[in-house]
C-alpha cells in the first residue's frame, strides 16, 4: 500500500484519525466551559495518566473547543528549569491582548495589564517587548501576586461576556511553591465565580502533589485517570482511520496489535502505521501485524525507550532494571531494594530521583511502576543477563 495514504499519525502530542475512547473526558471538558461561561463555578480539571495515554492530545482538543466557544486560550507545557512566574507571564500577556481586541481600554482590562507590569518588573521576566498601562505595585509574593493577576484578567474577561482557558502539560513538574500558587490564584476565581479555568495534565502522582501543596485542591479539581483503552476503544482507534481508504484488518491481525500495544494509544498509532507500511494489500493480515511489531519495537528502541535510559545514572539504571523484573504491574518498594542487596532506606534515594525524573511515579505507598508503557519489556531486551547490581552496564550491543 502507498506510504503517502498512511492515515496514522504516530507523532507525541499528535491527535490520532480515531479520538477513541474518550469521549467521557471531551463532554466534561466542554461542560465545563459552558457552565463557566454562564456564570457558574465548575471544578477545573487535572488529567492524570502515563505516557502514552494521549493527554497532550486532550489538553489540545480541550484547547479547541474552547476557542470554538470563543474562549481566550492559553497552552504550555512547564519547563521544570523555569518558574512558572516566568512561563506563565507571556502566557497572560497574549490573553490581556486577545481581550484588548473585542474591547478597548476598561478599567479591568488596563489594571489587569498594570499588575502584570509589575509582576514582571518584580519578578525580573524578560519576555520582548510589550506596551503596558502604568505598573501597579506588586508585593513580591508569588501567591498573592498571581491571585491579584487572575483576579483582574477574570474580571476583564467577564466584562468582555469570555473566559479565559488555561492549559497546561506536565503540571507534576511544577515546584511545590509555583503549584501552590496556582491553586490559591484558581481558587480565587472559583470563590469569586469569575471565568478563568485551568485544564491540566500529568503524570498520575500529581493529585498528591497538588494535595500536598494546597489541601483543598482535592476539592478544587476533578482528577479524570486517562489510562489504557479497552479492547473494544482499541479496535476502533486502530481500524477506524484505514476505513475511509477502503482498508480492512483479519482479525487475528487486531488481535496481536491490541495485545502488542496493550490498548495504549501512542502505541497503536504507531503499530498501525508499521502495519500499512508492511502490507503489501488489504487486508492486513496476522503476518503482516507481526512485522509491524518487529519495526515498532525496533523504532521504541532506538528512540523512545532508549531517550530515557541514556538520561539515567549508573545506580538509576540499576534500580530500573531490578524494577523491570518484575514486569509492567507496580512492585513493592522492599521487594525491589531485596532484588538489588539493599534496604529499603539505602533504596529509597535512588528511588525518589526516578520519581523525580518522571520516569517512575508510586501509586501507592510502598509501591513503585515506570511511567512509560512497556519500558519494562525494554530494559529486559537492553540488559537480558542482568543478575542484580552487578550486572548493571552489560548493555546487549547492536
Amino acid at each position: 500500500m502507498d506510504h503517502e495514504d498512511n492515515p496514522y499519525n504516530p507523532g507525541a502530542g499528535a491527535r490520532p484519525p480515531e479520538l477513541a475512547g474518550r469521549e467521557g473526558v471531551v463532554k466534561k471538558a466542554q461542560l465545563t466551559i459552558k457552565r463557566t461561561l454562564s456564570g457558574k463555578a465548575p471544578k477545573s480539571l487535572m488529567l492524570l495518566g502515563l505516557r502514552g495515554v494521549g493527554k497532550t492530545v486532550l489538553l489540545n482538543e480541550i484547547e479547541q473547543i474552547a476557542e470554538n466557544l470563543k474562549c481566550q486560550t492559553v497552552l504550555f507545557e512547564v519547563d521544570g528549569d523555569r518558574s512558572l512566574a516566568e512561563q506563565l507571564t507571556p502566557q497572560l500577556h497574549h490573553v490581556l491582548l486577545k481581550l484588548s481586541r473585542i474591547q478597548h481600554a476598561g478599567h479591568s482590562l488596563k489594571r489587569a495589564m498594570g499588575l502584570l507590569q509589575g509582576f514582571a518588573s518584580k519578578f525580573k521576566i524578560k519576555y520582548g517587548d510589550a506596551e503596558f498601562a502604568v505598573a501597579e505595585p506588586v508585593t513580591g509574593d508569588l501567591i498573592i501576586d498571581l491571585t491579584e493577576i487572575f483576579m483582574a484578567v477574570g474580571q476583564a474577561a467577564a466584562a468582555r461576556k469570555t473566559a479565559v482557558v488555561i492549559c497546561v502539560d506536565e503540571v507534576h513538574t511544577l515546584n511545590k511553591t509555583d503549584l501552590g500558587a496556582l491553586i490559591m490564584a484558581l481558587h480565587r476565581m472559583s470563590q469569586r465565580q469569575l471565568p478563568v479555568l485551568l485544564f491540566g495534565a500529568g503524570l498520575p502522582q500529581l493529585a498528591k502533589l497538588a494535595g500536598d501543596a494546597k489541601s483543598y485542591a482535592e476539592r478544587l479539581f476533578d482528577y479524570p485517570a486517562v489510562t489504557r483503552l479497552n479492547a473494544k476503544d482499541a479496535e476502533r482507534a486502530l481500524t477506524a482511520p484505514v476505513k475511509a481508504l477502503k482498508v480492512k484488518y483479519n482479525q487475528d491481525a487486531i488481535r496481536h496489535i491490541i495485545k502488542a500495544t496493550d490498548g495504549y494509544p501512542f502505541f497503536i498509532q504507531l503499530w498501525g502505521s508499521e502495519a500499512w507500511d508492511v502490507a503489501p494489500k488489504s487486508p492486513i493480515r496476522l503476518a503482516d501485524a507481526k512485522k509491524a511489531s518487529v519495526n515498532a519495537i525496533r523504532i521504541l528502541d532506538e528512540g523512545t525507550f532508549n531517550l530515557r535510559f541514556e538520561r539515567l545514572t549508573q545506580r538509576q539504571r540499576q534500580y530500573a532494571r531490578a524494577l523491570a523484573e518484575f514486569g509492567a504491574e507496580p512492585a513493592r518498594s522492599g521487594e525491589v531494594a531485596k532484588l538489588l542487596g539493599m534496604t529499603v532506606n539505602e533504596a529509597a534515594p535512588v528511588r525518589d530521583e526516578l520519581i523525580k525524573k518522571g520516569m517512575m511515579y508510586s501509586p501507592e505507598r510502598g509501591l513503585v511502576s515506570f511511567t512509560m508503557p512497556l519500558f519494562d519489556d525494554f530494559l529486559r531486551r537492553k540488559l537480558p543477563k542482568w543478575k542484580g547490581k552487578k550486572a548493571v552496564g552489560k548493555e546487549v550491543k547492536k
